[in-house]
């Protein structure tokens, strides 16, 4: 790797910006090549934008080299003072872009994921309703109906409890529907469904 010739790594960053103070051009041309990139980088980490880092980087360069004849050596590394400069420049324009987020008032309340009580209540009528018209059923219908549909059983598992065909099955499952249907079709509208 090879290093710039005026980087000076001999030279710490104060004693640099001393002898820029008092009039070594090559001092500030070390200090700018040793600070800079972790400078800009700072910026644009915050700005998310290589131009306007430049911009900052170049003012807290100007500041520096401004406040370099009153440089007290020992108070505060010129590094830190740098990239506290930079962190202020950035946040100073951040402040100032134009926000294009939504208002918070402006976003509506989430729904409450939990049913309200009147809900709770319609789906208490229609579980009723449908517990009331699953007894009416005969007795063969309602045990295929309830052993599909409730316990989740195969055909050929019903079939195998039942004693009967898969087809049977089948048949008793599509009658208990229909028979379902037919006993809540006049309760539609009072459990809440659209007829």
């Amino acid at each position: 790797m090879t290093m710039p010739l005026d980087a000076r790594p001999d030279e710490d960053d104060a004693t640099l910006l001393a002898r820029y103070a008092r009039g070594d051009a090559g001092a500030a041309r070390a200090l700018t090549v040793r600070l800079v990139p972790r400078a800009h980088a700072q910026a644009f980490r915050m700005l998310g934008d290589v131009a306007e880092a430049e911009d900052v980087v170049q003012d807290a360069m100007l500041r520096l080299w401004r406040i370099a004849p009153d440089w007290r050596t020992g108070e505060a590394q010129v590094s830190t003072w740098l990239y506290r400069v930079v962190s202020n420049l950035c946040t100073d324009r951040l402040r100032k872009r134009p926000r294009t987020g939504v208002a918070l008032d402006d976003v509506a309340e989430p729904e409450d994921p939990v049913p309200g009580v009147e809900a709770r209540l319609q789906e208490q009528a229609r579980h009723a309703a449908l517990r009331e018209a699953i007894a009416e059923l005969p007795e063969r219908q309602r045990l295929a109906l309830t052993l599909r549909h409730f316990e989740e059983a195969s055909n050929p598992e019903i079939a195998d409890r039942l004693g009967v065909s898969v087809e049977a099955v089948e048949s008793l499952t599509a009658r208990a529907k229909r028979a379902l249907a037919k006993a809540l079709k006049g309760r539609v509208a009072a459990l809440g469904y659209e007829g």
